[in-house]
């Protein structure tokens, strides 16, 4: 009401105004100042009103995530994005805050050659938390919370996931410090919601994976991407500061002028290097090409000691690659294929471990609502061979 009674009133006097003006025409000229003042009253109180009026509601909310498509299956997307995020009023000096959670599982069967069968059900990834921002940019942050069962790790190792806060003040730049996934090789470094198999490969599930608390420094432009970090050797919060390592991948990027024209090529290479009670070196390479609806990658990585998943340095000369190739089949549902080999010890002689993989991704909503369903040929130089089924499910709110 106390927005359309000046609308009223400033009506009534622009008519008042013009009725005055066709009786008396020897009457001065009303002017133009206040009649452009009022007309900025007028059109400043309308478009308020229509702000109000395109307010949405819970309802057109859920409806607009019904209707959304997603088809960068490379990023992160949310189900429930708009519903959970939170933006401040100008003054504050938050921008707004998004809560999420996510979540990726599966169902399977492990068939070994013995003869043996084993039912299973893994809850790969479960977390939830909270990213926000400040105004103008100043800084972001996140503090997100993991809920996965881990045996082998206490309580406080398994709980964070990250816990960082950044900066992308420099142009093309960004600075973050705190608690991360460090850039470990190309898939090591990679999110678990953007994995293209239920399981990483075998280079990344052993050298890479995992979070550190250290300071590091993204670039992006054109032509090339880093990701440079300076952390503390300590992985999962095992002990304070026993030594310092550097993580680092760099990506140069040769179609990135092209617009996608000739598809997206990707050609990167990095190192891990530190000290906790013992030295570790893991090197590695990757290409990676994606041309609309078909993607192949090749990583490669060797390490003279490693700092991996195990929560301690494994002091072994081990090695190994994968190639992968997909295919959208439809704008939802992708085919892939994978050659996976593993060489957890080179001082021993036929020791190699290779995985056959074979899936299907079905992105009903993107990476925030999808279907998974992957079959592995293990095939062991010192163990038996098995086979693996598995049915997973992805959902992110």
């Amino acid at each position: 009401m106390k927005k359309i009674l000046p609308i009223i009133i400033t009506a009534f006097l622009l008519s008042a105004c013009t009725a005055f003006g066709a009786v008396v025409k020897n009457e001065p000229e009303v002017n133009i100042d206040t009649v452009e003042l009022v007309q900025d009253v007028v059109q400043e109180a309308s478009v308020e009103e229509v702000d109000v009026k395109k307010e949405k509601t819970l309802m057109e909310k859920i409806e607009d995530i019904k209707k959304a498509e997603y088809y960068d299956y490379e990023q992160k997307n949310f189900l429930l994005e708009e519903v959970f995020t939170h933006h401040f009023p100008e003054k504050s000096k938050l921008d707004y805050t998004h809560f999420w959670a996510g979540y990726n599982g599966d169902i399977g069967m492990h068939f070994i050659d013995d003869g043996t069968v084993a039912n299973h059900y893994d809850f790969n990834t479960i977390n939830a938390g909270v990213d926000g921002a400040f105004k103008n940019n100043n800084a972001d942050f996140r503090i997100l919370f993991g809920f996965s069962p881990r045996t082998r790790r206490n309580f406080v190792a398994s709980m964070f996931s990250d816990v960082y806060v950044a900066t992308n003040k420099i142009p093309h730049h960004r600075i973050v410090a705190g608690y991360t996934r460090a850039p470990v090789g190309k898939e090591g470094g990679n999110s678990a919601y953007t994995l293209p198999f239920l399981a990483r490969a075998q280079i990344a599930r052993n050298f890479g994976t995992v979070r550190k608390i250290g300071t590091r420094v993204v670039g992006d432009y054109d032509l090339i991407d880093y990701d440079l970090g300076v952390y503390s050797s300590a992985t999962y919060f095992h002990s304070f500061f026993p030594g310092a390592e550097f993580a680092g991948w760099v990506n140069l990027k040769p179609l990135g002028k092209t617009d996608g024209k000739y598809g997206k090529l990707k050609i990167g290479g990095g190192l891990e290097g530190g000290r906790w009670h013992d030295n570790y070196l893991v090197t590695g390479a990757y290409v990676g090409y994606e041309y609309k609806r078909f993607m192949a990658n090749f990583e490669w990585a060797n390490a003279n000691g490693y700092n991996g998943t195990a929560g301690h340095v494994v002091d072994k000369h081990a090695s190994g690659f994968y190639a992968t190739v997909g295919y959208m089949l439809t704008k939802k549902l992708q085919l892939l294929a994978r050659y996976d080999e593993f060489n957890p010890n080179h001082d021993l002689k036929h020791n190699k471990k290779r995985e056959y993989s074979v899936g299907l991704n079905y992105f009903i909503k993107g990476q925030a609502l999808r279907l998974i369903l992957n079959y592995v040929f293990c095939q062991n130089d010192s163990a038996r061979d098995s086979h693996r089924i598995m049915l997973g499910t992805q959902i992110m709110l």
